[in-house]
This record gives C-alpha cells, structure tokens and sequence, in this order.
C-alpha cells in the first residue's frame, strides 16, 4: 500500500492522474448523499456546484456523461417519508416522483450555461441483452455528440430485483466501459480510499491503487448514509470493473470534483489495467448473481476454463436452482468453488434428462433443437483460474 506523503511527488502517480485531466470523454458518477439533505430533499446548492464544475469541463471540449444516484431520495420529502423506504414498490414510487425532480434540477442548472441535459434510464438487462446495449451504447454517443450532457441512472421504477444493478457505482463503470470512456471518476462523501476507518486516528489515504496486492489488509465499510446504497465496497468494486476495462478510475469527495478532474493528487488513484472485454461479459462477471448452479466433472472444468470450450450437457454432473433459459448460472468444479458463469440455454427443469449425453444423442433421441451447447462459450465469463 501506498499513502499520499511516499507519492504526492511520484512520476507515475502524475502521469497517471494526467489521464484523468486529459481525457476527452468522461464519465462522472455521484451519490446520493452528496446531492440532497438528510431529509431527502434535493440540496441546490450542491447539485448547482457540482454541476459549476461539469460545465466547465464540457465547455473546455470534454465530452461528459453523468451517472447520478438521487431519485429515489428526491422522492422521499415530496412522499413524506423521512427515510429510504426498505420494500421495492415504496422504492420505485419514490424513484418516479424524485426523477423528475432531479432530471429538472440538472435542467435548470447546466441551462446557465448555455447547455442541455438529456435522460437515459438504464436497467442491467439493458446491458446483459446485446441488442438493448447496443440502442444504449448508441443512444449515448448520439447525445454525446449533439453536445447534451447524459444524466444516466437506474430504471428504478421498473428494475425488479433479478435486473438491478444495485448500486449505481457499477452502473457508472458499465457505463464507462459501454462508451469507451477515457476515464472515471467517483464522486461520493467519502475524500478517498483509507487503509481503514478514516474516523480512527493513524489511518492512511491510499494515493493509488494498482492492483489486488495494494488492498490487502484495508478494511472496506459500509456507508452510514441514509438515503445512499453504496459504501466503499461498491466503489472498490466498480473501480475494479473499470480498470479491468482499461478505464482509469480517481475516487474522492464531491467537494473535490475540480481537483481530481484537474489531474490533481486528491481522492485515491486507480490504475487501469487489462484488456477491454464485452459489456455483456462485464455485466455477467460483476453485475449479476447466478439463479442457479450447474456441477461439472473435471474435463468440463478445463474445457470451458483452460480451452475456453462452451459448455456441453456430458460434462455437467448436477443441477441446482429453479432458473430459466437466458438467466445467469454459476459454473461450479468438483470441490463446489465457483470457476465461471453463464448465460443457460435451458430451464432447470430440462437439464436433468439431458446430463452425460452427447449433442448426436440428444438430437437423435429428442430433436435437433437439442443440438446445442448448454451455454455458448461466448456468454461464458471465467471469475476464478482452475489449477
């Protein structure tokens, strides 16, 4: 781990954080907490200064989308509920009042300068269906280049809980990597990633982050905000995602948004790293759960893990789980650890009488629809090396 006095004059630190200053598409995520009262009323003052300094990065010729958490806070006052309200339905009530109210507060703001907001909604369906992503990827870049600033946040008024993202920290890094964005920040009431509890005396602000080793030992918290969802685990997540993506990631306060767009040494610095895989594989890997398993014998293991094979019915020994075809399912080895997951190509009903049979088999016993794989080795994505 490194802390900010062994870095504040480091070369590759700066170089980095240039990524962020010279970025030309950015996408910018904020929280909850940092745009409304604890009362769940929108804050103007905060949402106007935020939006001070997106303005003047998108004047600067900085293409800026905004990823902004909210809605549902902005609902509580006008619904008179005093707190985020714990089942779906109050949840999406809420988010249907406060959405309008948070998309005209952003309106009335950028308007003095000179700029327009557009709306985009987004489920994680939406990323998970290829063409529901592709409308999505080419929705924001047509706004993009129109020269409207996105305002994106999740379709709360209608994402059930199979098809949420959760939070919307990993739907800014989704976002991130769907528009092969230069760069990501994260805005939030927390001034950056410490070794532990900022609260307790001795603890370290980690100037940067450039991989797993470097978060060994820190102690990740919830967030105690009332009207949020995230916490630090979250954005440690999603800057995982992004900078697996290719995407570099800064981490800060609200309060310091000018300087970390700037390229300053605030917040905490996320290395990117890796390659740029799909968004759908993305959204499979950190954006679901499995609503199911599938136990497979050990040639499957290193078929699907080692060759990257799809999945065939001979080498799945087990089922568990009441799923459907399309859903996402844990691919498990022998032991039970969880080595991949996919997208199914049948209901869980059906996969018992298909286990240990070959694809001819099937066919000729069953018809020729099944002929196929279990699942595709293209809606496989591997979440653990099998040794």
């Amino acid at each position: 781990m490194r802390d900010a006095g062994s870095l504040s004059q480091s070369g590759t630190l700066r170089d980095g954080r240039e990524r962020i200053s010279s970025a030309s598409q950015i996408v910018v995520k904020v929280g909850s907490s940092s745009l409304t009262t604890p009362q769940g009323t929108i804050d103007v003052d905060r949402v106007d200064a935020l939006v001070d300094v997106l303005a003047a990065r998108r004047r600067a010729g900085t293409q800026v989308v905004l990823v902004s958490s909210g809605a549902i806070a902005a609902g509580l006052g006008p619904l008179g509920l005093t707190a985020r309200p714990r089942d779906l339905a109050t949840q999406q009530a809420a988010a249907s009042v406060g959405q309008g109210v948070l998309v005209a507060r952003y309106t009335s703001s950028f308007a003095r300068y000179g700029l327009r907001v557009g709306q985009v909604l987004l489920t994680a369906d939406d990323m998970m269906r290829r063409a529901h992503h592709v409308n999505a990827q080419r929705t924001l870049t047509r706004l993009l280049e129109l020269g409207i600033v996105p305002i994106v946040n999740e379709n709360d008024t209608v994402a059930t809980d199979e098809i949420r993202f959760g939070d919307n920290d990993r739907l800014a890094a989704l976002v991130s990597h769907l528009i092969r964005a230069d760069a990501l920040v994260l805005l939030s009431d927390v001034d950056a990633l410490y070794d532990g509890p900022p609260s307790r005396g001795g603890a370290r602000r980690l100037a940067e982050i450039r991989g797993p080793e470097d978060l060994v030992g820190v102690e990740l918290g919830r967030s105690g905000a009332a009207v949020g969802t995230g916490g630090m685990v979250t954005k440690v997540q999603a800057a995982r995602i992004a900078t697996g993506a290719g995407v570099p990631v800064v981490l800060t306060a609200a309060a310091h948004a000018a300087q970390a767009l700037s390229g300053a040494d605030v917040g905490t610095y996320f290395h990117p790293g890796g390659r740029h895989p799909g968004t759908r594989l993305l959204w499979l890997a950190h954006a679901t759960t499995g609503r199911g398993r599938l136990h497979l014998d050990e040639g499957a293991v290193e078929a699907i893990v080692t060759r990257r094979k799809s999945l065939l019915p001979a080498g799945v020994t087990s089922v568990e789980g009441d799923f459907a075809a399309g859903d996402p399912v844990d691919l498990c080895a022998p032991q039970g650890r969880v080595v991949a997951r996919g997208l199914v190509n049948f209901d869980a009903g059906e996969i018992p009488g298909l286990l240990g049979r070959s694809t001819r088999e099937l066919a000729s016993a069953l018809g020729p629809e099944y002929e196929r794989e279990l699942i595709h080795r293209d809606d496989i994505v591997i979440l653990e090396a099998h040794s």
